[in-house]
This record gives structure tokens, C-alpha cells and sequence, in this order.
């Protein structure tokens, strides 16, 4: 699975012009399963991402995780991060898992965070969405339980 965090001051998710998900203080990930995932990536992805310590402790170093704040996470399904780009000019999307499999695996990832004691609200997968954010700092980070 495939992940991009951005730590956030306030995120939402708007599906048809109304609110479908919001978080305060802590973190936007956009969240794309991969052909051949299981829902243990899910578990591993969420728990690096609950722990991930890239928040300011009292002296401004990145030494507190979501988990050690009590921030929130907005989850976002993206098949995109699969995009594959090295030939031509057109994305191919077919590493990403099937969408049955992808909203499956991007629900497990929801619910593994929940478990992990995160405060969580989600996009609604396949839809137009829009997305907005407040970058905080800003820290966009990758993960990718196939590195």
C-alpha cells in the first residue's frame, strides 16, 4: 500500500458541494492499494502512520507522533499514487489493486488507525471529491510497505 501524509491544521472532504469528512490538527493521507496487497499492509501502513513521529515537541523538533498529540486523521482513497509515468505521456493505473480490492484495503487501512487509538474520517471511495487543506509546516511525507 501506498500512502502520502500531510500534516494538517484542518482538512475536509466535500463529495457533491457538502461536507463528507473533516479532521482538525493532525494529518491528510491519501491512501491507494496496490494489486496484490493484503489487509496486513493495511494494519502495518496504519500503525507506522499512527507512531510516525513528524510533529513539534515543545522545542520544535518533529519528536511526537498523531498517537502522542490526540490529532485526527482525514483518509482519502487516490488510485493515482499507482500512477506509473516512465513511458509516454499518459499515467497507466494498472498496479493499483482492483476497485473492489482498493476500497476493501483502503477501509481495513481506515479501521486499523481507528484501532490505533486515531480519531479518523474518510472520503467517500470512487467519488468526485474535493479536497482541502491547511499545510502545517509543511511536511508531506511517502510511505510504501513494498519499499
Amino acid at each position: 500500500m501506498r500512502a502520502l501524509l500531510q500534516r494538517v491544521s484542518e482538512s475536509a472532504v466535500r463529495v457533491d458541494g457538502k461536507i463528507f469528512g473533516q479532521s482538525g490538527p493532525g494529518l491528510m493521507i491519501l491512501v491507494c492499494a496496490m494489486a496484490g496487497d493484503t489487509e496486513a499492509e493495511a494494519r502495518k501502513l496504519a500503525a507506522k502512520t499512527a507512531r510516525l513521529r513528524i510533529f513539534p515537541d515543545s522545542e520544535g523538533k518533529m519528536n511526537r507522533s498523531l498517537t502522542d498529540t490526540g490529532g485526527s486523521a482525514l483518509v482519502i482513497s487516490q488510485f493515482t499514487l499507482a500512477a506509473d509515468t516512465s513511458r509516454g505521456n499518459r499515467p497507466g493505473f494498472s498496479a493499483a489493486a482492483p476497485p473492489d480490492e482498493g476500497e476493501r484495503l483502503y477501509l481495513a487501512f481506515a479501521e486499523a488507525l481507528r484501532n490505533e487509538g486515531i480519531p479518523v474520517d474518510t472520503g467517500q471511495f470512487g467519488a468526485n471529491m474535493a479536497v482541502s487543506l491547511t499545510n502545517d509546516g509543511p511536511v508531506t511525507l511517502w510511505l510504501d510497505t513494498q519499499a
